[in-house]
């Protein structure tokens, strides 16, 4: 039996779908927008708070902020990639059990570089934790000057990368924000009743059957870079889904069975206009951006240095790139004939950032 072939069109709309980002879908609620896409990156505080945004109806930036700081529903810390991610608190635990061990080893020649060995990271993560214990929420630059004090390493990137460490150890997380700057705090503290989840093989193939239902058509490669995991670990959780096999671009690809009749699913909407904010999901969960991206404009998204700009996103094609400036959303089309057309979806989305982050 052959696998279906999908165009373009098709494939677009069943990730777009997924994600909430396209045939007229939006979720409810910060933590459901979170839950769908397993994690938003967030490296980038604003950018990340405007991922969120681009897949929810009417979030505001107080919302978002009380699912971070007071119904801790979110919850900030290194896990996809190694890289800063927004997840919910009900998938931090396993996560970090998953992914922590991971980047940990991957970041062991890096501490050697800084001359930090396994005891003097041991002493950092005690006095980092012994600091949060006793002053709660900390910023960057008091856990620095606790690092000092105490005669440990708090010069260029050392103090990031023992913070860092003892995050994906699953010591620390992400707290409230304080006056515009991020703070620390203890994660047991913070989150004491976080739930656990699947372990070992049943969490990568659990995270991988959450990836396709949210990025799908894909293949175990595309989910290896999106995790970070091995590409053997990600083939291991391929056979093991419930899988229906298509072709795109004639490349085999993947979505789960349960996906099955999205693929004669009517199309919403058009054109069903996002702002996506830079580094956003729908750009970097493949190992190539071709099908979101047209190829003569890759490099106004994509310039290089790993830099993935923000884009003006109509029917899951990238359209234009934007920014925020003097208060308002500048865009740039890569055709102008298509202003008009996109005009009613663009000044919606416009007015939404507006009002998100003027009360951000």
């Amino acid at each position: 039996m052959h696998s279906p072939a999908l165009d373009d069109d098709r494939v677009r709309s069943l990730r777009t779908r997924g994600q909430g980002l396209g045939a007229g879908v939006r979720l409810r609620t910060a933590a459901e927008a979170v839950e769908r896409v397993i994690g938003v990156q967030a490296q980038d505080a604003r950018a990340g708070a405007l991922g969120i945004r681009v897949r929810t109806t009417g979030l505001t930036a107080a919302e978002l902020r009380r699912a971070l700081e007071v119904d801790r529903t979110l919850v900030r810390s290194w896990l996809l990639r190694g890289t800063l991610h927004t997840v919910t608190t009900a998938d931090l635990r396993w996560l970090l059990a998953l992914l922590g061990p991971q980047f940990l080893r991957l970041s062991a020649r890096r501490y050697r570089e800084l001359g930090l060995d396994e005891a003097l990271c041991d002493a950092a993560e005690t006095v980092i934790t012994d600091t949060l214990a006793a002053h709660g929420p900390s910023t960057r630059a008091e856990l620095t000057h606790r690092l000092a004090t105490a005669g440990l390493p708090a010069d260029g990137q050392a103090p990031f990368h023992l913070i860092r460490r003892a995050a994906l150890r699953g010591r620390i997380c992400f707290g409230p924000e304080r006056e515009g700057d991020a703070t620390f705090v203890l994660l047991a503290d913070w989150l004491p009743d976080a739930p656990g989840g699947p372990a070992g093989e049943a969490a990568v193939t659990a995270l991988a059957r959450r990836y396709l239902h949210a990025h799908g058509p894909a293949a175990p490669e595309d989910f290896a870079g999106w995790s970070g995991l091995p590409a053997t670990a990600a083939r291991r959780a391929w056979r093991s889904l419930d899988l229906l096999t298509v072709r795109v671009r004639d490349r085999d690809c993947a979505l789960p069975a349960d996906r099955a009749a999205e693929l004669d699913a009517a199309p919403g909407p058009a054109p069903d206009v996002r702002l996506l904010p830079m580094y956003d999901n729908y750009l970097i969960a493949h190992r190539t951006s071709a099908l979101a991206v047209p190829a003569a404009h890759e490099q106004q998204v994509r310039p290089g240095g790993g830099q993935v700009r923000a884009a003006v996103l109509a029917d899951g094609l990238a359209r234009g790139t934007w920014a925020w400036r003097r208060g308002r959303v500048d865009t740039a089309l890569f055709d102008p004939a298509d202003a008009t057309a996109l005009a009613t979806g663009l000044a919606a989305e416009s007015a939404a950032v507006a009002d998100f982050l003027g009360a951000a």
